[in-house]
């Protein structure tokens, strides 16, 4: 059993309920002291189930340093000191609440009480929300434990799924309202957890458009360290992950706690440091925008968080995101297939193209081994430049007079597949549109309505613009033969308000966008099951579980400069698998940084990812393309496992000149590693490549050399790499004899 619960367990402090989630190699303990208090007692390695007496540590306070009991009738602790598994304000706790609530009256005091229990095997989808799901009922056990407000009878179910084999654990929060009045929620977390003490790494993936997830790690300091978005998007400035690690931990040793939210829109987390020097860390919905007004008898679902504990270092906790979002967060055919390799002209051609500028790039791929072709911006409406026509999704018959299904016919005709970009959840205020439906952005009323990139944002709160928008992309799919999609997003939310919704349900916007998206992905998706979704944002904006459940791989930058490329890839990688990144080769000088660096080395970093091209192929050189030829016949040999095998950091770009990493298949049979030096240096040291996660008492073979090497050779000694020059690069392929 995943989930074992003891009841009536009497210590010196009373009697308890324990409840005591395992996984293959992790325990998650809580009791319920007096039968009233949800409290945290253990998150960890396996072990068996503790005493109590020992493991909760419950309080004693002095009546002299403010701190209110929860009862006169019980043990003189208080709640202030209690580690929680979910919390309210105003009731004797004062550090940050995982719910607040405001009733009718004003009041904002909130006292939940256990109320029960209830185990069942499986998991359950959550309404209108991503979520981790199971391919059967073994796969997962789920605990719901109510706990209710005596004064108000609000009902919070609190969702424990523990999927044993994956060594996961999921949290999600649902609130009912079973009065007659009307309750407001003002801030709802999908998750805390509070630690004894602060001896912790806080890491997080901040970044900026072009340099996104970044990895920061500092020491957790007392008060508050908050992560959060406000912008309608995961976003590019920070990503809905957070993790807190034991001072010593590295890539392979050490503990590791974390949590991801799977949700696309505005999030907080953080970790409070209490005045004893306690931690709480906690995630969930953003709540500086976010109010929901919860009518009598209705409920509120709260996104899902993943919790993850690894006692094997980064390396570990990212192994088992990654396996599990591979597996049961991506859904669909291309959940286990190979993706293609493509090429995309926005780089090439940007907004000057015409159909036949098209199909000489889809030529000139299909002579080289690449197998689609991707048409970016600019083919709709009258989209000569990015100040017109998004909305109006008509094939531009100047551009191409044949429209999209003549495109697609001739781009097939070349010997690849025809992908195509489009930006659903934007309008042009110069578009046909907008012109009809002035009302169905996102705007506040009588006041102006400020542009970014040209555009608005469509408001997805309204029922009739997420059906226009199925209709519409629906349609374009139904009648062109496509096989990929690039979902792009360029523009975050400000002046945020409906014309669809009342006064008091305004702070409601931005949450309800993210749902009606959900729903318009989840129709567009499933209704068109052979083709490839990439989830885009300007880039990496919104690179979250939440976009992976209905697209199975997100372009990862615009910034495609190799050497930004280490950092963004290398931090994304904490939580996201390669199989979700969409990584290319662009032209040089490089579009974003003007760096020139070698096609060899663009294309190194280029194969850690699903591999395409961002440039005019017609313009290389004979020697370029049989390079590229090579590149294209090399990772060919290597998707298969590069894309679904087990990735291990060897060397940080954060930390050094000197970036490494390799991947070993899910048969432990292949590997691919990749050594990078940024910068030249003179009378250098000795640089190894040092593998991991190999088997030590196997034998490899290097593919191109033909050396045999032991497992525990090429991990504790390495293969010796000499370069010369600047943005230098290495890679092999190894195959277990």
């Amino acid at each position: 059993m995943a989930i074992l619960v003891e009841e009536g367990t009497l210590t010196s402090q009373g009697t308890h309920t324990v409840f005591h989630l395992q996984t293959n190699h992790t325990s998650y303990v809580m009791a319920v002291p007096y039968g009233k208090y949800l409290a945290h007692v253990y998150w960890g390695k396996k072990i068996r189930t503790p005493r109590l007496d020992n493991a909760l540590l419950m309080r004693w306070i002095c009546f002299d340093v403010m701190e209110p009991l929860p009862a006169e009738d019980v043990f003189p602790f208080s709640l202030d000191y209690l580690r929680q598994e979910f919390s309210t304000e105003q009731n004797g706790d004062y550090r940050i609440p995982t719910v607040q609530v405001e009733y009718e009256d004003g009041s904002r005091c909130c006292s939940l009480i256990y109320d029960g229990y209830e185990i069942k095997n499986g998991k359950d989808c959550l309404e209108g929300l991503p979520s981790v799901y199971t391919q059967h009922e073994k796969e997962a056990q789920t605990l719901e434990i109510r706990l209710r407000d005596e004064w108000s009878g609000l009902m919070v179910c609190l969702s424990y799924v523990v999927m044993e084999n994956w060594d996961v654990i999921t949290r999600s929060v649902r609130i009912e309202n079973p009065s007659e009045q009307a309750v407001r929620i003002n801030r709802i977390s999908s998750a805390c957890v509070d630690f004894e003490d602060s001896d912790w790494d806080m890491i997080s993936l901040p970044g900026a458009w072009g340099h996104e997830r970044h990895i920061e790690r500092q020491s957790l300091r007392r008060g508050c360290q908050l992560l959060s978005s406000v912008r309608g998007a995961s976003s590019h400035q920070m990503n809905p992950f957070l993790a807190l690690a034991r001072r010593d931990v590295t890539e392979e040793h050490g503990e590791v706690y974390a949590m991801n939210l799977v949700y696309s829109g505005n999030f907080h987390a953080g970790v409070e440091v209490d005045q004893i020097g306690s931690s709480r860390m906690f995630m969930g919905l953003g709540d500086d925008d976010f109010s929901w007004l919860l009518e009598p008898r209705q409920s509120f679902t709260a996104p899902e968080v993943v919790l993850v504990y690894s006692d094997e270092g980064l390396g570990g906790m990212s192994r088992i995101y990654h396996r599990l979002y591979r597996k049961r967060v991506v859904r669909g055919k291309y959940r286990d297939q190979i993706r293609p390799i493509l090429v995309n002209n926005w780089e090439a051609t940007y907004f000057d193209f015409d159909e036949e500028k098209i199909v000489d790039i889809a030529r000139e791929a299909a002579s080289l081994g690449i197998e689609l072709m991707v048409l970016d911006d600019g083919w709709f409406g009258k989209r000569n430049a990015d100040t017109s026509s998004l909305g109006d999704w008509v094939a531009n018959q100047e551009k191409l007079p044949n429209g999209l299904s003549g495109l697609a016919q001739r781009i097939r005709d070349c010997g690849v597949q025809f992908g195509l970009w489009v930006e659903p959840e934007m309008v042009s205020v110069d578009s046909d549109l907008y012109r009809a439906h002035p009302d169905w952005c996102i705007y506040v009323k009588g006041r102006e309505r400020k542009e970014c990139r040209n555009q608005l944002t469509l408001d997805l709160c309204r029922e009739e613009v997420c059906d226009y928008l199925i209709q519409t992309i629906g349609g374009i799919l139904d009648h062109a033969d496509i096989s990929y999609v690039k979902w792009d997003m360029n523009r975050h939310m400000s002046h945020i308000g409906s014309e669809s919704l009342p006064k008091e349900r305004q702070r409601e916007v931005a949450h309800r966008y993210m749902l009606g998206l959900y729903r318009v992905m989840e129709t567009i998706t499933q209704s068109h099951p052979d083709v490839l979704f990439e989830s885009c944002s300007g880039g990496g904006g919104r690179f979250d579980p939440g976009m992976l459940y209905y697209m199975p791989q997100t372009w990862t930058s615009d910034d495609t400069d190799p050497v930004e490329r280490l950092y963004i890839q290398y931090g994304t990688s904490l939580a996201y698998p390669i199989s979700t990144m969409g990584a290319h080769i662009s032209a040089v000088p490089n579009h974003q940084s003007g760096r020139i660096t070698p096609l060899k080395m663009r294309g190194d970093v280029a194969m850690s990812g699903n591999f395409g091209y961002e440039l005019d192929l017609t313009q290389f050189t004979k020697e370029e393309k049989e390079e590229v030829r090579s590149q294209i016949a090399d990772y060919k040999k290597l998707r298969s496992f590069v894309q679904s095998g087990d990735l291990y950091r060897t060397a940080s770009p954060f930390e050094g000149n000197l970036v490494s990493w390799n991947v070993v298949s899910e048969d432990k049979k292949e590997v691919f590693g990749a050594f990078f030096r940024i910068q030249s240096e003179v009378n250098p040291g000795i640089h190894r490549m040092k593998f991991a996660g190999l088997e030590k008492e196997a034998d490899y073979t290097d593919e191109e050399t033909g050396q045999i090497y032991s497992g525990d050779e090429l991990m504790k000694i390495g293969l010796v790499v000499d370069f010369h020059g600047d943005y230098q690069s290495r890679t092999w392929h190894l195959k277990r004899i």
